[in-house]
C-alpha cells in the first residue's frame, strides 16, 4: 500500500500528527509512506524511520507571488509537484489538515481512496470536495492527536502507537552540552525554559508577566531560567532575560535541532500554544501551557505530567503570574 500523508503545517500540528505515521508503520509494515509538508516544517521529519519519503512544498511562497517572475516560478513549482505526486501512484491519501490547500494536494495525488475529516471537523469546509471517505472523530477524541489518529479507522487500523519521534543531531547536542556546562547547569536540574514568542499575537502572554515569572522562579524557587527565541524574537527574549541577569539566561541562537536539544535538557517548559511547547511535550519534558483563544483540551501538551492554564475569557494575558509559578513549582517538585 502506497500512502500519502498530507499535514503541511504548523510545527506543533506536524508534531501532533507523528503518531499517525508511527501507527501506519507498525500496523501495516509493508506500507510505503510519503509525507507532504511545508518546506519550513520539513526538518521535524528528518530521518523519520516510518517514512519512505518527504515531499516538501512552499505554499507560503506561492501565495506571496506577485511579480510575473515570481508567479511563473510558483506555477513551475506546482507543475513539478503535480508530476511528482502523480508518478508516485498513491493508493491512499490522508488529509490531516482540513484546508483547501491540503485538499488540493490530496487531489493531486490521484489516490483512489482519499480520506479526510467530515465537513463539521474541517477548518475550511470546502476541503471535503477533495476527499471521498470522510470521518467524524468519536466524541472521546477531544485532543487533536486523537482526532488525527481517528482517520486511520477508515483503513480498518486500530491499536494506536503514540510515538513522537523527533530528529536528533549530534553536533547540536554537543553545542547544547557546551552551553549548559558553560552556564554551570545540569540538564533537568531545576532548569525552566521560557518561550515568550508565539506565531499569533493573541496567543502571547505579556513580556511583563514573563519577566515577573522569571523573577519569582529564580528568587523564590531557586530555579535557573533559560529564555528561548526564534526569528525576530531576540529583542523580546532579551527583555525577559535581562530581569535577573545572574539567574536568567538568554538561549543561544537555535535551529530546530538545537532547540530540540535544549528542550530535551529542560526540567520544565513554560510557553503558549506554540511549536516549542509541543516539541517539549513530544520529548517527554514537563510543560506548563498558557491558553487563551485556543482550547487546551484540544491543543494542550499531549500526554501525562503536564499542566495547562486556560484563560476563562479567552485572553491569555489575563492568566496571572502566581498561577503559572505554582504550576511550574509543582512540576519542578
Amino acid at each position: 500500500m502506497n500512502v500519502a500523508l498530507v499535514k503541511l503545517s504548523s510545527l506543533g500540528d506536524v508534531v501532533h500528527a507523528l503518531p499517525v505515521a508511527a501507527t501506519l508503520r507498525a500496523r501495516v509494515p509493508q506500507a510505503r509512506i510519503t509525507w507532504i509538508v511545508e518546506r519550513r516544517e520539513a526538518a521535524v521529519l528528518a530521518g523519520h524511520p516510518a517514512l519512505e519519503r518527504v515531499v516538501t512544498v512552499d505554499t507560503r511562497r506561492w501565495r506571496r507571488a506577485r511579480t510575473p517572475a515570481a508567479l511563473g516560478e510558483s506555477a513551475r513549482a506546482v507543475v513539478a509537484i503535480r508530476r511528482e505526486l502523480r508518478s508516485a501512484r498513491f493508493d491512499v491519501a490522508l488529509d490531516l489538515q482540513g484546508l483547501i490547500k491540503s485538499g488540493l494536494l490530496v487531489r493531486l495525488t490521484r489516490a483512489p481512496l482519499r480520506i479526510g475529516f467530515d465537513q463539521r471537523w474541517c477548518r475550511e469546509p470546502l476541503n471535503v470536495l477533495a476527499t471521498n471517505r470522510r470521518v467524524a472523530p468519536p466524541i472521546e477524541a477531544r485532543h487533536v492527536v486523537d482526532q488525527y489518529l481517528s482517520l486511520l479507522g477508515a483503513l480498518g487500523i486500530d491499536g494506536r502507537v503514540l510515538e513522537f519521534r523527533l530528529p536528533s543531531d549530534p553536533a547540536a547536542e554537543a553545542r547544547m552540552d557546551e552551553f549548559f556546562a558553560g552556564a554551570g547547569l545540569k540538564p533537568r536540574d531545576r532548569v525552566v525554559v521560557l518561550n515568550p514568542g508565539a506565531g499569533r499575537p493573541e496567543k502571547r502572554w505579556s513580556l511583563e508577566r514573563f519577566r515577573a515569572l522569571a523573577g519569582v522562579l529564580t528568587a523564590a524557587h531557586g530555579a535557573r531560567v533559560i529564555v528561548v527565541w526564534g526569528p525576530g524574537e531576540e529583542a523580546d527574549a532579551r527583555a525577559v532575560a535581562g530581569t535577573v541577569a545572574s539567574h536568567v539566561l538568554l538561549a543561544p541562537p537555535t535551529d530546530l535541532f538545537a532547540l530540540i536539544a535544549l528542550l530535551r535538557r529542560a526540567g520544565v517548559v513554560v510557553a503558549a500554544d506554540t511549536g516549542p511547547l509541543h516539541l517539549a511535550a513530544a520529548l517527554g519534558t514537563p510543560c506548563v501551557g498558557l491558553y487563551g483563544p485556543t482550547r487546551a483540551e484540544r491543543n494542550g501538551p499531549y500526554g501525562a505530567g503536564h499542566r495547562t492554564l486556560q484563560a476563562s475569557d479567552g485572553r491569555v494575558e489575563t492568566i496571572d503570574v502566581e498561577s503559572v509559578a505554582a504550576a511550574t513549582r509543582e512540576l519542578l517538585g
